[in-house]
């Protein structure tokens, strides 16, 4: 089994570092070579997802160049999924900029959804097409991706030639991985042998659940699948496989450190001895290196390393910060710790100590100051920052909240039907036009009489979707006691494609947030640091926050405090908050009720993540969790808590 390095500088590292330097750009960093014992792929740590795009575009290119140069051509095999995207973005760039040909590039593709038609707005074949393969210059018949709009009695024939096809060729050179949650690669699922080959598959619950944002429902995943086989990936010369967001940390720790199990697909790449795993830092995070690297290898007791292993050996041991003993930091190899500080109660009370400065209640929060809270849809500033909104409000500070996205496509079309009955019926008693009523239900009835799963709405479904929301959100403010003219709906362009899968962010966006940043002109923003929302709202709508604050600040603007909050997918470990607010239990119910007032998301959200419950459930038992976890470190005893990150 080859042995694992903690991050390689290969030579697509250094060619990122070097033209992210010509650019102005600072250079991704990337983890230095070191040997880690307990890890079983090579693995790159780099700090974003941005960084990973480059350094596989990079090496993609070094391929195709090199193949070029010896008159030879790049055959290489492809994912699809919101990973790999960036990766196509930079080699389409590199084809315009860069005079990248693909002129003799052969591609295979992993996977297929079946049944499944090409020109179907889910089909991988569209997505390939519309993400890579339209805007470079590669040969239509070098492309390949198998087929699910075959009979099922076809489907054996269909794998059986892609298998033939790929030898033909002489095989992958060069092969993209994503990574999903059960630990599948292509969709070789749980019970996937290391001998399969390309064939039919049967799709996890997990993997359908995951999908589901994309098919506008569970129910509307196709149940089946074609994929290569694990055999066939591994046959490839060199793998790269991608993994970004908090939600892949622990499937990302299972497939580096843990048994080759044929529970876990991913866990047979140990055996190539030609993988690279590329990782941002929060799917990184699980990681022994990164969560625990004392137990690894020698470390610099820096203070924050020293927080973590602190408050870790005391969940671990059970005991409370200034309990910790000599023999618990011995037997969990933190001696060297101990020996910085001198004696363990002086490790003890640092943290301790640092711990509890984190804490701010509402006596010590802002007062007086110009404040934005940018909320990627309308409900993230309520189910995420319900309880400061509510502080901050009492506070005095002028409070906006602007809501980035209409989040129309997360209405369900009953509730339109709803809406639209309701408007006629106080049309047809005097309270407006029934001509003009009747005229748009009629409309809408008729486009939901033939529309399909995943079909985009037409404009009056939309409006009247955005609407919604937009009236639940002005409610949720209200809830707090922010007055209604305090929320501002920017609606993104980006995001007005009426599909699950958005446009990039453009000028066009950056502008309209800039535009209320010089209107504004805050001391503080609050911006959702929450990136394992299901759809990647979320992460886009930071990047137009971050894009804006650069052009205003070059403006000769100061730049305003910010503060990242999360809450909907996940919460702030209280190591890495900046700061931990306390609420009552009054403050809870306050916003639980706001949440409340987003009806088209209660009961049963249209894209609720891997999580069953409600928001509100969600929230409520991760703000308890956050006060949970500082009692039993041995702090205060918070009813609840929200946690907050400065940037």
């Amino acid at each position: 089994m080859p042995r694992s390095v903690s991050g390689v500088r290969s030579d697509a590292g250094a060619v990122l570092e070097a033209r992210d330097s010509r650019e102005g750009r600072g250079p991704s960093r990337v983890q230095h070579a070191t040997i880690v014992p307990n890890e079983r792929i090579r693995t790159v740590v780099v700090d974003d997802h941005e960084g990973i795009a480059r350094l596989v575009a990079n090496r993609i290119a070094t391929l195709i160049r090199e193949r070029d140069a010896a008159g030879e051509r790049a055959v290489l095999g492809l994912a699809t999924g919101s990973t790999p995207i960036g990766v196509y973005r930079e080699l389409i760039r590199m084809h315009r900029e860069e005079e990248l040909s693909f002129a003799n590039v052969i591609t295979f593709n992993l996977d297929e959804y079946y049944p499944m038609a090409p020109d179907s707005v889910h089909s991988y074949h569209r997505f390939m097409w519309e993400n890579l393969f339209d805007h470079v210059d590669i040969d239509r018949k070098n492309v390949h991706i198998p087929r699910g709009d075959l009979p099922r009695e076809r489907v054996d024939e269909e794998c059986r030639r892609y298998e033939d096809e790929i030898r033909r060729v002489g095989g992958i050179d060069f092969q993209i991985l994503g990574i999903g949650k059960t630990g599948h690669i292509g969709f070789n699922e749980p019970g996937s042998g290391s001998d399969s080959r390309t064939r039919m598959v049967t799709l996890d619950a997990v993997t359908r659940r995951d999908a589901a944002a994309d098919f506008f429902g569970e129910e509307y995943v196709p149940k089946e699948a074609l994929t290569m086989g694990v055999a066939t990936i591994l046959e490839a010369r060199e793998i790269a496989i991608l993994a970004t967001g908090e939600h892949k940390a622990f499937v990302v720790r299972r497939a580096v450190e843990g048994e080759i199990d044929v529970e876990v697909a991913a866990t047979f790449l140990q055996s190539h001895p030609n993988t690279t795993f590329y990782v941002d830092r929060a799917a990184a995070a699980e990681l022994t290196r990164i969560k625990t690297p004392w137990l690894v290898d020698e470390v610099q007791w820096t203070p924050d390393l020293t927080v973590r292993a602190v408050v870790w050996l005391s969940e671990t041991s059970g005991k409370a910060i200034l309990h910790l003993t000599q023999r618990d930091y011995a037997e969990h190899k933190m001696s060297s710790l101990v020996a910085r500080y001198g004696t363990p109660g002086a490790v003890n009370g640092e943290v301790f100590n640092n711990l509890g400065s984190k804490i701010r209640g509402k006596s010590k929060l802002p007062r007086g100051l110009r404040t934005i809270c940018f909320s990627p849809h309308p409900d993230d500033d309520v189910i995420s920052m319900g309880g400061i909104l509510r502080k901050f409000v009492e506070n005095g500070n002028d409070m906006t909240v602007a809501y980035m996205t209409s989040g129309n496509i997360a209405v369900f079309d009953h509730d339109v039907r709803r809406y639209v009955d309701y408007t006629v019926r106080l049309a047809r008693n005097g309270h407006g036009d029934p001509a003009s009523a009747e005229r748009l239900a009629k409309s809408v009835q008729d486009f939901f009489d033939r529309k399909k799963p995943g079909d985009v709405d037409i404009p009056e479904v939309l409006d009247i979707k955005r609407i919604i929301r937009e009236a639940e959100a002005i409610s949720g403010i209200e809830t707090v006691g922010l007055p209604e003219e305090k929320g501002r709906f920017l609606n993104l362009p980006f995001y007005q494609t009426g599909k699950v899968k958005k446009d990039p962010i453009g000028p066009e966006d950056v502008a309209i947030v800039r535009a209320l940043l010089d209107e504004i002109k805050p001391e503080l923003i609050f911006v959702a640091g929450d990136l394992s929302d299901p759809h990647g709202t979320h992460r886009m709508c930071k990047e137009a926050v971050d894009l804006a604050l650069q052009e205003y600040a070059q403006a000769g603007n100061p730049r305003p405090e910010v503060w990242l909050y999360r809450g909907a997918w996940q919460e702030w470990p209280v190591t890495e908050a900046t700061w931990l607010v306390p609420m009552s239990q009054e403050e809870l119910r306050l916003k639980i009720q706001a949440i409340f007032k987003h009806q088209s998301q209660k009961d049963s959200a249209p894209f609720p993540g891997s999580d069953d419950r409600e928001f509100w459930q969600r929230v409520e038992s991760r703000n308890k969790d956050t006060a949970g976890i500082l009692d039993r470190l041995g702090l205060a005893n918070y009813f609840a808590m929200e946690a907050y990150v400065v940037e």
